[in-house]
């Protein structure tokens, strides 16, 4: 009998295990960071050009142009309401870096093209200095001590502008006239004192309310704001200020409003007194 044949033995079994990673052999991830590593290289760069490229005064003035302004902060501050933006010598200071204080002021101004990196560069100086010169002679002086609430300075483009306010307590001249009363006078002929030796021309304008005339009353607010400019010359000329000084003496009526919304307004009559530049 033979023998039987012995079986084969059965195939192994054999198991593959795939792993499937999503997003491609190493993800996408790497795209990012590249990306980002691409842009800062290109920012520097970027930077790089223009620190070669630029002179001192421009890199200056790209870096005044992304430094934080006030401008916020001076909408709240007191004295910055309506047209003028000014401030009162009496102020209490409400911008930062500076704890406020009572009956003073100091006025923060952005820095001009030959600013320094703390003083706001010479025109800031220069205001600092009147301002300091100007506060000191009012306070020295029992009667007009309580009237330098009534004189703002601001800055302008054209150079320092002192606007001396009307208000329901104090008037600078007689009611409907050119005649100055004897408060103002006074507080004229301190102004005059304090910039006489301050270089550069000097322009007056008159401002008034809008109250209208009596009909048949030939006066009118052109002429009323005219006249009290011409007056306002006179005396600073009699407080020391060369006449030569004057390059305009202006009248704008009530065109010029300081409370728009209100018109009649006793703060809208004042006196601007600019200070230019040399």
């Amino acid at each position: 009998m033979a023998k039987p044949k012995p079986q084969a033995a059965p195939p192994p079994i054999i198991v593959k295990k795939i792993t499937i990673v999503a997003g491609g052999h190493h993800g996408g991830a790497w795209k990012v960071a590249y990306a980002d590593f691409v842009t800062a290289m290109m920012a520097f760069f970027l930077l790089m050009w223009l620190l070669g490229a630029t002179s001192e005064k421009q890199r200056k003035g790209i870096a005044d142009y992304f430094t934080p302004t006030l401008v916020k902060t001076r909408q709240g501050s007191a004295g910055s309401y309506g047209l003028l933006g000014g401030s009162s010598l009496t102020d209490a200071d409400t911008y930062q870096h500076r704890a406020g204080q009572t009956g003073t002021k100091t006025l923060s101004i952005p820095r001009d093209m030959t600013g320094g990196p703390k003083d706001g560069g010479s025109k800031a100086k220069r205001t600092a200095s009147l301002q300091q010169k100007l506060q000191q002679k009012l306070a020295s002086n029992a009667h007009l001590k309580k009237l330098a609430k009534q004189v703002h300075l601001t800055m302008t483009p054209e150079g320092i502008r002192l606007d001396l306010m009307d208000d329901a307590d104090f008037s600078m001249f007689m009611l409907g006239t050119t005649v100055l009363t004897p408060q103002a006078a006074e507080l004229i002929q301190t102004i005059a004192q304090t910039i006489a030796p301050e270089p550069g021309g000097l322009t007056v304008r008159g401002h008034t309310d809008a109250l209208q005339w009596r009909p048949g009353d030939p006066a009118n607010n052109w002429s009323l704001s005219a006249g009290r400019a011409e007056t306002t010359r006179q005396a600073l000329m009699k407080g020391g200020v060369s006449e030569k000084r004057f390059r305009r003496i202006e009248g704008v009526a009530d065109q010029e409003p300081l409370i728009p919304a209100t018109p009649d307004d006793p703060r809208n009559r004042r006196m601007s007194i600019l200070l230019m530049d040399p």
